[in-house]
C-alpha cells in the first residue's frame, strides 16, 4: 500500500457523491464522476474480489439502473460485453456515471443499508474506472439519518461527511460504517510515536457494555504490541475497530490496513469473549498480512482471485496468537485456553485431510472455502483441512519446539525477526524467507530445514504429547473406551435419520459405505429415528463391538456389518487436574508461555 506520494497526484481526483433516500428498502444511490479522461472510452467496473477475501464474490449483481452523462449534462450511451464491466464512448473528457446498490449484508465482505446504518465494503459497493487506479479519490455521504457518524480508515476533510484517500487500492481496502455508533479511543506510544486506536460500536446493548469491552480490548493490543516489540506505524496515526453488534447483522470478522470490520449479531453483553476471539485475531493482521505479507497478496486485483500459499502462516499464526494473547492479557482462563487448544488439536490430528495435502495445499485452496458459494456438494470433510486451525497448530508446535531446544528463545522471537525484516519495510516474504527466518532466529539450519520439510511441505504433525507436558498439560482421549461410529451430522428437518454430512474416511461408517444424504434405519437392536437414537445405539457398545447396521440408500435398503471404534477425540487437561506432579519447573515454562493466571469473570 502506498502513502508516499498521498494526494500529490496532478490528475484530477475521481469523485463520489453516496446517497440513501430508498434506504429502507436497501438501496443507495451512488454517483462517480472523472474528468480528465482524455479521448478513450471509458470502461467502468465492479470488483469481484475484496480485500482479505480470497473467493470471488460478484458484486456486480446488485448494481442497477445505470446511467452516464457527459461534462454538460447530456446523457451517454453505455455498452457491455460482459457481466462485471460498462464502457462509456463519445465523452468530452468528463463522465459521471449514477447508479443503484442494493446492499443488505452486513459482514467483512458486503454491504447493507437500512435506516440504521450503511455498512458499506467497498467493493460491494462503488464502480471503479480502468487506467484510474492511481488517481486520488474523493467521498462524499449524504446520510439517511442525521444523527449518522462515519467510522472509517478514510481521513477526513474540512467539508462534513466527507473523505479522501491515496489511490484505489487504499480506497477499496477502506471499509466505512455511517450509524449512530458509540465512539471509545485510547492512546499507544509515547512522543512522536504516539497514536490513536479507536473503537466504534454501533450496537442495541448499553454504554456500560462498550466501556467493559473497551478495556478488554486495551489489554489485548497491549499484548500483541508486546509480541512484535511495536506497534505499526498507522498512515494516520489512527487504527479504527468498526463494530457492528446487531440482530440484523452476519458474524464475521475482516482485517484492513488502518482498520478492521467486526460484525455479529449478538450483543457485548450475551458474549463479549466471542466478540474479543474476533477483534485480537483482526488486530493481529495489523502486522501479520497488512504489512508483513505474502508475497503474492499485493497489490490486490479486485478481478481475480489472490491465492497465496502462505495462508498457513498468514492466518493459521494468526489464529494460534489471538487466543493466546488473550489469555496473556488476563483475559480468558487456563482451564478455558487449554479446552479449546484440545479441541482444536482434536479436530486437526484426526482430520483425513492431512494425509491428502500439506498446509501450502490447503492455503491454495482458498478460493474454494472462504465465503465461496457454489450448489454442487463437496467432499471437504475427508480432502480439506482449515489453513486457520491447521496453521495454528504448527505454530504451536513451532512454540512449544523453540522453547524445549533454544533456550530463551520462543515463537515471539520468530515472529520479532520476521517483522523487523519484512514486515517494517513491507517486503513482501516467500515460503523460503520464512523457513531462513527460522534458522537465522534459531542458529539452527537443521532444525528449520527438517521443520519445514516435515510439518509445512508434507502433512506430517509432531508428537504434541511431550511437548505440551513441558507446560504440565496432558493430552489425552476425551473418551477413552467410549465406543464411536463416526463424526457427522443430521439433517434436523428431515423424517427419519438422515446424514447431513459425509462421514470420514477410516470412521466404521464410511468403512461400511454409508455416505451424506443415506438414512440410518436400524443399528444391532436399535431402531434409530433420530439423532437421540443414534446417541444411545452407540451409548450402549464398546469398542469391538460388532453389529448389523441397516440404512435406505438412495433408495435401496443396505444391511452391513458394522465394528464400534474407539472415540478419537482428545482433550487437554492440567496435570493438577490429573493427578499429576506439577513441578516449579511446569510451572515456570507455562508462565512464560501463557502469561499469569488471573482471576477473571469469565
Amino acid at each position: 500500500m502506498l502513502l508516499s506520494s498521498a494526494f500529490a497526484q496532478d490528475a484530477a481526483p475521481v469523485e463520489y457523491t453516496v446517497s440513501f433516500e430508498n434506504a429502507v428498502h436497501h438501496e443507495a444511490e451512488i454517483k462517480a464522476a472523472f474528468r480528465e479522461i482524455g479521448e478513450e472510452a471509458l470502461t467502468l467496473r465492479m470488483s469481484r474480489s475484496s480485500p482479505g477475501r480470497y473467493a470471488l464474490h460478484e458484486f456486480a449483481k446488485n448494481v442497477y439502473k445505470v446511467s452516464a452523462v457527459n461534462g454538460a449534462g447530456e446523457p451517454l450511451a453505455i455498452t457491455r460485453t460482459d457481466p462485471y464491466s460498462w464502457r462509456v464512448e463519445n465523452h468530452d473528457g468528463a463522465v459521471t456515471v449514477t447508479y443503484t446498490l442494493y446492499a443488505d449484508r452486513a459482514d467483512g465482505t458486503y454491504s447493507q443499508i437500512d435506516l440504521t446504518h450503511a455498512h458499506l465494503n467497498m467493493p460491494a459497493t462503488f464502480m471503479w474506472a480502468q487506467g484510474f487506479e492511481d488517481r486520488p479519490i474523493n467521498l462524499s455521504f449524504q446520510p439517511a439519518q442525521r444523527n449518522w457518524k462515519a467510522a472509517t480508515q478514510l481521513p477526513a476533510t474540512r467539508r462534513a461527511m466527507t473523505f479522501r484517500a491515496p489511490d484505489l487500492q487504499y480506497f477499496m481496502d477502506s471499509p466505512t460504517q455511517l450509524s449512530n455508533f458509540e465512539l471509545r479511543q485510547w492512546s499507544i506510544g509515547e512522543g512522536e510515536e504516539r497514536q490513536t486506536i479507536r473503537l466504534a460500536v454501533h450496537h442495541d446493548g448499553e454504554s456500560d457494555d462498550v466501556d467493559a469491552f473497551t478495556e478488554k480490548a486495551k489489554k489485548v493490543v497491549a499484548e500483541q504490541i508486546n509480541v512484535f516489540g511495536e506497534a505499526p506505524q498507522f498512515d494516520y496515526g489512527v487504527y479504527t475497530f468498526i463494530a457492528a453488534y446487531l440482530p440484523h447483522a452476519s458474524r464475521d470478522g475482516m482485517e484492513h490496513r488502518n482498520s478492521t470490520i467486526l460484525t455479529r449479531s449478538d450483543g457485548l453483553y450475551e458474549s463479549d469473549y466471542a466478540h474479543l476471539g474476533t477483534l485480537s485475531h483482526e488486530f493481529f493482521h495489523a502486522w501479520n498480512v497488512e504489512r508483513l505479507r505474502p508475497l503474492e497478496l499485493e497489490p490486490f486485483d479486485f478481478f481475480k482471485t489472490n491465492p497465496t500459499p502462505n495462508l498457513w502462516f498468514a492466518e493459521g499464526f494468526t489464529s494460534y496468537y489471538g487466543p493466546l494473547t488473550i489469555k496473556r492479557a488476563g483475559e480468558s482462563t487456563l482451564d478455558d485456553y487449554a479446552s479449546n487448544l484440545g479441541a482444536m488439536l482434536s479436530n486437526i490430528l484426526n482430520a483425513p485431510g492431512r494425509r491428502i495435502a500439506s498446509p501450502q495445499e490447503m492455503s491454495l485452496r482458498a478460493p474454494f472455502v472462504d465465503a465461496a458459494t457454489s450448489v454442487d456438494p463437496t467432499n471437504r470433510a475427508n480432502m480439506f483441512v482449515s489453513y486457520y486451525s491447521y496453521g495454528a497448530t504448527i505454530a504451536l508446535a513451532m512454540d512449544l519446539s523453540i522453547r524445549e531446544r533454544f533456550e530463551g528463545l520462543s515463537l515471539d522471537d520468530y515472529m520479532r525477526h520476521l517483522w523487523r525484516t519484512y514486515g517494517v519495510s513491507e517486503t513482501p516474504y516467500t515460503h523460503d524467507d520464512l523457513r531462513n527466518a527460522l534458522a537465522d532466529v534459531t542458529g539452527d539450519a537443521d532444525f528449520a530445514a527438517n521443520f519445514f520439510a516435515n510439518y509445512i511441505e508434507h502433512g506430517d504433525l509432531p508428537d504434541y504429547e511431550p511437548l505440551l507436558a513441558q507446560a504440565g498439560l496432558k493430552l489425552q482421549r476425551a473418551h477413552a473406551d467410549d465406543a464411536f461410529l463416526g463424526r457427522v451430522r443430521f439433517d434436523e428437518d428431515a423424517k427419519g435419520l438422515v446424514l447431513a454430512s459425509n462421514t470420514r474416511v477410516g470412521s466404521p461408517l464410511y468403512e461400511v459405505g454409508v455416505d451424506r444424504g443415506d438414512t440410518i434405519l436400524r443399528i444391532g437392536r436399535f431402531r434409530t429415528n433420530d439423532k437421540g437414537d443414534f446417541e444411545r445405539a452407540v451409548a450402549r457398545h464398546e469398542p469391538g463391538d460388532v453389529v448389523t447396521i441397516v440404512f435406505r440408500q438412495r433408495g435401496t435398503e443396505r444391511r452391513e456389518e458394522i465394528t464400534f471404534a474407539e472415540n478419537p477425540e482428545l482433550e487437554i487437561v492440567l496435570f493438577e487436574d490429573a493427578d499429576l506432579e506439577l513441578t516449579e519447573t511446569h510451572e515456570t515454562f507455562r508462565k512464560a508461555w501463557l502469561g499469569e493466571e488471573e482471576e477473571t469473570d469469565n
